[in-house]
């Protein structure tokens, strides 16, 4: 009978007519977007900076310091999700979020501006750590916080719609730092890059954050934190009591993001090296690749969110750690040295399609977890830990293993991990149909 109730809610939900509120939406979504666009675009362009904040006389070790600065900057995730996803519970929503995005605007506009090795030594390298120390603070805070404030302004029924905009703007992002550095590239040559074409994407990165907290300047209050920030204030050691009361909670958060962390680091990220480095692929016909499966991405998270909506986010979890499960491997296979453009359309289409079944409904499904007032501490905390183990040692995983000459094992690891996140999946209770704790 209460499935029977749960189904003609959800039907109702979805028949009725309802405008988004578009504004607060993208205000919600913009933080998460213009920090994925400043992780992207320092990933990008580092092979050009890097002798502006190190020694200049050993490029190889100026490499080495500064992809280990944006490593560092990885392991901070946790402490600004904690940090910040506490300040959330305690003192709101749109305080925490536009603290995050302020963080945000002041590291790229650092980074864009700072002195180099030539000018000031050793300060420069110093001045960059704590410029991505910064953004990995504000990282972590930025998931929790405005994956919980998409939750609670949904109205019943539709948060899966409210949570798409979430990676709808981190696909946005990516495309656009991938377009900016194509277009740099094109425009500019080698030493102008060097000298200074590479401040360019940081710079506009900090702007768009000024907009973004413009934005967010302007949006309102959860009526759901309102009614709870009581509750929060009285709650003592919070990352402790996530556990003691809510381990279940916990577990399967960790599950579940263990293989959102590789799922998005596979297809983003390693897979673009895999096929032009070790398998010999052409280089433009990845990126075409790459960038179709980035749109199909975006253009999938609106429909899936409205899917989870109306049928819930178990099927389509089982279905996506499922699929990941059986396919991965045998998607690898199909990148090899004579592979055309065709084939690597497959590889990412597929992967980022089945990716989208899940980031659509990622911050609904985590802020399900958790009871309102410690949505933020529990989500910012647990989630970014789980990032910063999975997604911080992938490329020393998959490093290791091509350096060993078994580039492809890689594939197995991430479905084992596909394994463990399809096995937490069945313990979950369905809560798409149902209200916020």
């Amino acid at each position: 009978m209460s499935d029977i109730r749960q189904n003609a809610a959800a039907t109702t939900a979805d028949s009725a007519p309802h405008k988004l509120p578009v504004r607060t939406l993208v205000a919600a979504s913009i933080g998460n977007a213009i920090e994925w666009y400043d992780w992207t675009i320092y990933a990008t362009f580092l092979i050009y900076f890097a002798t502006q904040f190190f020694p200049a006389d050993n490029p190889e070790l100026a490499l080495v310091n500064t992809t280990a600065t944006y490593a560092v900057a990885f392991f901070f995730r946790p402490v600004g999700g904690w940090l910040l996803g506490r300040l959330a519970d305690v003192r709101g929503r749109k305080a925490a979020m536009i603290l995050t995005i302020l963080m945000m605007a002041g590291g790229s506009l650092a980074i864009g501006l700072l002195p180099t090795f030539e000018q000031v030594g050793w300060l420069a390298p110093v001045l960059l750590l704590l410029a991505r120390i910064s953004q990995g603070m504000s990282l972590g805070g930025e998931v929790s916080n405005a994956s919980a404030y998409l939750a609670e302004i949904a109205p019943q029924g539709r948060r899966g719609r409210y949570s798409s905009f979430f990676y709808i703007s981190t696909g946005s992002a990516l495309l656009l730092a991938s377009l900016l550095g194509a277009f740099l590239s094109s425009v500019l040559t080698d030493d102008q890059l060097r000298d200074y074409g590479w401040r360019i994407p940081f710079i506009v990165g900090g702007l768009l954050a000024v907009v973004g907290m413009y934005l967010r300047r302007t949006i309102s209050e959860t009526e759901q934190f309102e009614q709870n920030k009581n509750k929060a204030v009285r709650t003592k050691r919070p990352l402790l009591t996530t556990i003691t009361q809510h381990p279940k909670a916990v577990g399967q958060l960790v599950g579940i993001t263990l293989l959102n962390t590789l799922n998005y680091y596979v297809f983003f990220s390693a897979l673009t090296p895999y096929a032009v480095n070790s398998q010999k692929a052409d280089a433009s016909d990845v990126f075409i690749a790459l960038s179709v499966g980035t749109a199909l991405f975006i253009a999938l998270q609106y429909p899936c969110g409205k899917l989870s909506d109306r049928f819930g986010r178990k099927p389509q979890l089982l279905i996506w750690s499922a699929a990941l499960a059986c396919l991965v491997i045998p998607l690898s296979k199909l990148i090899t040295p004579g592979a055309g453009l065709p084939q690597l359309l497959v590889v990412f289409c597929t992967g980022l399609g089945l990716y989208a079944l899940m980031s659509s409904i990622a911050p609904a499904i985590m802020s399900e977890l958790f009871p309102t007032e410690l949505r933020g501490v529990g989500i910012g905390a647990w989630y970014n830990i789980t990032v910063a183990i999975f997604g911080g040692t992938a490329p020393l995983v998959i490093t290791s293993l091509s350096t060993a000459g078994h580039p492809d094992l890689f594939f197995v690891y991430v479905t084992a991990g596909s394994v463990i996140a399809f096995l937490t999946i069945c313990t979950l209770r369905e809560t798409a149909h149902e209200e916020l704790r």
